[in-house]
């Protein structure tokens, strides 16, 4: 069973950074991609970016490119968010997410992934 657990939310001033953290246990990093959506208040959940199998590829949202840079670390069983230059608009829950096989097409969808993690809030003040 695929178990997954972000942290590292916490408030920070507009401009700031943060490093997100997602600790996975019965997945192995070459069985598909991780990928990391946030939920914004009243919104839609959606991806952010997706690190592939291996951690060759990487594909992000145009809202965070630039700003936001996955990466993964097998041996820690960890897929981080590293977010620098935050706005306001980034205020949401953040989840990691995990899909076996195929998964760069339309890696974006949420609906696509069935193994998540609780969420981890992260609020930026103006």
């Amino acid at each position: 069973q695929v178990q997954l657990a972000e942290s590292g939310g916490a408030t920070v001033p507009a401009g700031g950074s943060l490093t997100l953290s997602c600790v996975a246990s019965g997945w192995s990093f070459r069985s598909g991609c991780m990928t990391w959506f946030r939920q914004p208040p009243g919104k839609e959940r959606e991806g952010i970016a997706v690190i592939s199998s291996g951690g060759s590829l990487k594909l992000y949202d145009d809202s965070v490119k630039g700003r936001f840079a996955i990466s993964q670390d097998s041996a820690q069983q960890t897929m981080y968010l590293q977010m620098n230059g935050l706005k306001p608009e980034d205020t949401a829950m953040y989840y990691c997410a995990a899909r076996a096989g195929e998964c760069i097409l339309l890696w974006f969808v949420h609906s696509r992934y069935t193994n998540w993690g609780q969420g981890t809030q992260v609020t930026v003040s103006s």
